[in-house]
């Protein structure tokens, strides 16, 4: 069948190249939409546009606009338009030339922006201020979203601040852009129900790019008065974002590390410590920070309350707080390990004194140098050590001890006496002092929720602990007190009630819960000593890992917590009658006691799993191998009930012991090494928060002593606090002050560091591949506007692109490829499915397999007939099993096969693979030993391709060859590949013999060979032929006898050829298409390898300047050759 003749396409200028239905292009169907294939001329433009040929471009324009034959808008396969093109080689006057000429700029805005392109961009908001109409969608909102390269909801600010390109967003902010302000994750308003309702996931990600948005670096520095404060901000609400949007939580994480990191280099473009000081204690309600003020530090409380830990743990930070932390102890860093430890003995020792002076004369030396934070450390740990010494002593009844060791024998008979009566007994001496202390601690307490508030009391961990000891200790005191009125009463009533022994005592009475309470929080008590580890560079990490660990084994306890309970179910139902049985042997005293001398065992195994709770804690115990197997020998078990019992404490045992113990330590490991990991940052941070508790204006004097009145607690009592005072001169102060404060000065000095150093290390990168292709494609356009110059001028320019050797990108040789070769992104559909070979023809449309019948036998039938009927017949049959092997093959096939089209191309290229093997013959070091006077030299490094090779061989024949002679006689087409094989073996044993020498050297006389004639040899070395397949085809074929002949060219010149204005446009694996020649005949140019591509107005006819040539396999001699056997 012949092919169907695909229509013109008029499409005007402003319309979209897409018709009505989908095209199938190579096998698939181009969905509508997406980008549809191209016609020679488009593919031609976008050629000329990528390689920067603005003579070309603008008369292919001026043609298109013209006659409107192409679409100026017109997409290659990938989705990218001419703009796209001119932006992607920032050809800044390729822009201009395409907008004047009314090409649509659609997305090139968004593309320029991309790029960075800041003159594109330029000119681009300029065009759409110009053509803009209010209430109608912007040029970028009117692309097809499934060609789209950017989301529907990036504005050209929102793609700016994704680039962080701070000139671009200096330009759209002074033009009045914004971005869109976020709604709360958690609003319920008509908008934020309709966009979810509609398109949750497009909801979604348009909030993750407007706060991608906001993250930006350069877009804080230009729209934040604050940017420290505003980055912390940002960074919080990530962080919010991150724990209830579970789905974009790496996202989130990864903008709140963006703006962390932005704080950090803002801080480190700080150079001096009074500009760190005052950026460090900035508050917006209190006067600006002068040298020599005390240090409020509030920007670093915000950072801590923030977590911004790389901020806290900043070099410069951390040399400021510790140049204020060991203020007033000067040198105490450069003293040798002993020394320092003399030093906080002595502090240690001498505490209570230093209290009590405090207490006195408060604006002394020595009380101003209480105020310290380091002095204020050591004697408030000086006093919590003296309380556990205090708890020590209490359990260990050390007042008994001494009594019995130092006591008088009055005081040893009170001793006695007192222990035989256990109850009524008032507190000790010691444990007056706990109580004391309590009460310190409570109020100590009380005094820092007043000061920083609840909540930021809350946030910190280690007051959730305090609170715990505190009521534990509040909850003994009161037990206590409840149980001496209780006991008093009692031995009021009874006075033999004071001599119960302990053993007798209720199970709850309140005394023995006091003691309990009392038992625990000595342990938080002692805990609590952790929290001074921090301060340690060595127990410092260890004491954050044990955190992190803590918060595991909560993790962890939910898990073994429901696998505790499922199994203590289990054995509690199938156990409970057996350990009835066992309590039953147990209580067989009066009065229902319990007989642990006879049966002790039963006493105990009927605890095991008598019911819930007894069960769980065995199942627990046997964690640690407290329970064995001899505790399911029951009274009256039966095997089966046993066995059971058994197989179920083993797959506790196996779970708990094997699988969930190991992930336990698994998941403490893990933290660890993750606290090991960044150990440093997480340690300064911590002792960070230690300092910041010691700088705040909080007690000085530690519990008890700050319970204990005062001269500064009565000077206090009469007159205003000096909070009060320094709010009032602070506000007086900040009315004086001018419009823009010292911090405001400072920051505007940061932020500019900021900018600078980010364009000197932008500029200090090295030069990049891009930067050379930059460079290149500068060049290339210089050349085509001299090149139209010198035409322009009256000069030929014809043979200006002989040998022409453009360097050309890997990038740009796959886009042209692609371009050339129809590359669609479609995927293949069902739909429109051709055969086993792709069969489509060039124009996108289907073409049938048409299988010829059998031929019947005619009436009337001559020889010749019967000859071709037999020999068609035969051909038809022999067809059938190929195309049976044919298809399993291309089944089988990791490549495919190649379409019709591309046949002719493919062997074109073997024919061509041919012609080289016979070019390598005149090669110096070829079999035959004989020499060639051409010079041949390979450029081993430059070429890359066979047809580059091709190329230099062609080319150096050609200038060392004779004038040529046309000859007639031309094998046929069937036989080119044998019969040249065969010339290139007769021509190896018949040639003389030839001698090396350059290409300016003349060519050595040959010596006549027996059979072949002198001219013939002389018109085969001197005859110029091409490279070229579609000539290798056209010179191997007989001549058309349609063609009308042509003048010959003189014979020492190449053909002549019409001096135009040409783009010397190189491409790999051109597409195939049929055009006309100069005198109107019609051929088949299929040429696998075009490196010039006429782009005049006569439409695609390559001229013989513009093709690689090489020589023919044919023979040019008038007759035939003889060959030699």
């Amino acid at each position: 069948m012949g092919r169907k003749k695909k229509l013109p396409t008029g499409v005007s200028s402003g319309g979209s190249h897409a018709s009505s239905a989908p095209k199938s292009v190579g096998g698939c169907c181009v969905p509508l939409g997406l980008p549809q294939p191209l016609m020679l001329e488009e593919k031609k433009f976008l050629l000329a546009v990528e390689r920067g040929d603005m003579p070309n471009v603008r008369r292919i324009l001026q043609k298109a606009l013209r006659h409107q034959h192409i679409n100026i808008n017109c997409m290659d396969p990938l989705g990218r338009r001419a703009l796209t093109l001119a932006i992607d080689n920032e050809n800044l006057e390729m822009v201009e030339l395409l907008v004047v000429m009314g090409v649509e700029t659609k997305d090139a805005l968004l593309h320029a922006i991309n790029a960075e392109f800041v003159e594109a961009v330029e000119l681009l908001l300029e065009h759409e201020e110009l053509i803009y109409k209010e209430g109608e969608p912007y040029s970028w909102q009117k692309v097809d979203i499934n060609t789209a390269m950017f989301a529907p909801d990036i504005t050209p600010l929102m793609l700016a601040a994704h680039k962080n390109n701070f000139e671009i967003l200096r330009i759209l902010l002074d033009r009045g852009a914004a971005v869109p302000v976020p709604h709360d994750i958690r609003c319920g308003c008509e908008e934020c129900v309709r966009l979810t309702a509609e398109d949750s996931l497009r909801h979604s990600l348009s909030r993750v790019n407007i706060y991608r948005a906001l993250c930006s670096p350069s877009l804080i520095c230009l729209t934040s008065n604050d940017p420290i404060i505003t980055a912390f901000q940002l960074s919080w609400e990530l962080r919010n974002l991150a724990l209830t949007e579970q789905e974009c939580k790496s996202e989130y994480m990864d903008l709140r590390r963006q703006c962390q990191k932005f704080a950090v280099d803002l801080l480190d473009q700080t150079r001096t410590s009074n500009e760190l000081a005052i950026i460090l204690n900035y508050d917006p309600q209190m006067s600006s920070y002068e040298p020599g003020d005390r240090m409020s530090l509030t920007r670093l409380v915000q950072a801590i309350s923030y977590k911004q830990k790389k901020f806290v743990a900043h070099s410069n930070i951390q040399q400021l707080l510790s140049s204020i932390w060991y203020d007033g102890l000067p040198g105490f860093r450069r003293k040798s390990i002993v020394d320092k430890v003399i030093c906080i003995a002595q502090v240690a020792v001498l505490f209570p004194l230093y209290c009590l002076i405090y207490m006195c004369a408060p604006n002394c030396r020595t009380g101003q140098l209480m105020r310290k934070p380091f002095m204020k450390f050591l004697i408030h740990a000086s006093s919590y050590l003296f309380f556990l010494f205090i708890l020590i002593l209490v359990s260990q009844r050390a007042d008994d001890d001494f009594v019995r060791i130092f006591g008088t024998t009055r005081m040893k008979k009170e001793l006695a006496e007192q222990e035989l009566r256990q109850r009524g007994q008032t507190p000790s001496k010691l444990e007056l002092i706990v109580v004391l202390y309590v009460i310190g601690f409570v109020w100590e307490e009380v005094q820092e929720i007043f000061a920083v508030g609840m909540k930021s009391y809350l946030r910190n961990m280690w007051n959730f602990i305090d609170f715990l000891r505190n009521s534990l200790y509040v909850s003994v005191m009161c037990l206590r007190a409840f149980a001496y009125i209780q006991q008093a009463t009692e031995i009021a009533r009874d006075p033999q009630m004071a001599y119960i022994p302990r053993e007798k005592w209720h199970d709850f009475d309140p005394q023995l819960i006091a003691e309990g309470l009392f038992a625990a929080a000595n342990v938080f008590s002692a805990l609590k000593l952790v929290h001074l580890f921090s301060i340690n560079p060595h127990l410092g990490p260890l004491q954050i890992s044990l955190g992190r660990m803590v918060i595991d084994i909560v993790k962890f306890f939910f898990i073994y917590t429901l696998v505790l309970f499922a199994f203590a179910c289990g054995l509690n139902q199938l156990l409970w009658y057996f350990a009835a049985l066992e309590k039953s042997k147990c209580y067989v005293l009066p009065g229902g006691e319990a007989d642990w001398g006879s049966h002790g065992d039963s006493c105990m195994k009927w605890r095991r799993f008598g019911n819930l709770f007894e069960s769980s804690q065995s199942l627990f115990w046997a964690s640690f191998g407290m329970v064995g197997l001899d505790d399911f020998e029951l009274s009256g078990i039966k095997s089966y009930t046993r066995f059971w019992g058994l197989l179920m404490f083993g797959s506790y045992s196996v779970i708990n012991v094997i699988v969930l113990l190991n992930l336990l330590i698994a998941m403490m490991s893990n933290s660890y090494a993750m606290i090991d990991e960044h150990s440093d940052t997480e340690w300064k941070f911590a002792r960070t928060k230690l300092w910041m508790s010691y700088f705040e204006d909080s007690a000085t004097l530690p519990p008890p002593f700050n319970v204990l009145p005062s001269v500064k607690w009565v000077i206090r009592i009469f007159r205003k606090s000096s909070k009060t005072i320094d709010r009032q001169r602070s506000k007086q102060k900040r009315k004086e002050q001018e419009q823009f404060s010292e911090y405001d000065n400072i920051m505007r000095s940061l932020v500019w560091r900021y900018v600078a150093a980010m364009h000197r290390k932008f500029e200090d990168n090295p030069v990049s591949e891009d930067d050379i292709n930059e460079v290149k494609s500068e060049i290339n356009t210089m050349r085509y506007e001299m090149l139209e110059i010198f035409e322009n001028s009256g000069m030929d320019v014809s043979s200006a692109n002989k040998k022409e050797r453009q360097p050309r990108p890997r990038r740009m040789k796959v886009w042209e490829r692609r371009l050339m070769k129809g590359f669609q992104v479609a995927p293949v559909q069902n739909g429109c499915e051709p055969d086993a070979f792709g069969n489509v023809n060039g124009q996108g449309e289907m073409r049938e397999i048409k299988v010829e019948s059998i031929p019947s036998k005619p009436a009337k039938e001559t020889a010749k007939e019967r000859f071709q009927r037999v020999a068609r017949t035969v051909l038809l049959q022999s067809t059938a099993h190929k195309w049976n092997v044919v298809l399993r093959a291309a089944k089988d096939s990791q490549i495919g096969r190649c379409t019709k089209n591309e046949r002719k191309s493919l062997q074109n290229l073997g024919r061509a693979i041919e012609e080289a093997k016979r070019l390598i013959m005149l090669n110096p070091g070829c079999p035959s030993g004989r020499e060639s006077p051409i010079r041949i030299e390979f450029e081993d490094e430059k070429t890359s391709t066979l047809l580059e090779l091709l190329n230099q061989i062609s080319a150096e024949i050609s200038d060392s060859e004779k004038p040529k002679i046309r000859t007639t006689w031309r094998p046929p087409l069937k036989t080119v590949s044998s019969r040249a094989m065969a010339a290139n073996n007769t021509r190896s044993l018949t040639a003389p013999e030839l001698k090396i020498s350059r290409k300016s050297s003349p060519a050595p006389t040959p010596t006549p060979t027996p059979g072949v004639s002198h001219t013939a040899l002389s018109q085969f070395r001197n005859r110029e032929l091409p490279l070229c397949p579609s000539k290798l085809i056209a010179n191997s074929a007989p001549a058309a006898p349609t063609a009308p002949p042509k003048k010959s060219a003189p014979t020492a010149a190449p053909p002549s050829y019409k001096p135009t204005t040409h783009a010397p446009i190189s491409m790999e694996g051109g597409k195939r298409g049929n055009t006309r020649t100069s005198d109107g005949v019609r051929s088949d140019k299929s040429n696998f390898d075009i490196h010039v591509v006429d782009l005049d107005e006569k439409g695609g006819h390559l001229g013989r300047d513009n093709v690689s040539d090489i020589s023919s396999i044919a023979s040019t001699s008038p007759q035939r050759p003889k060959h030699r056997n």
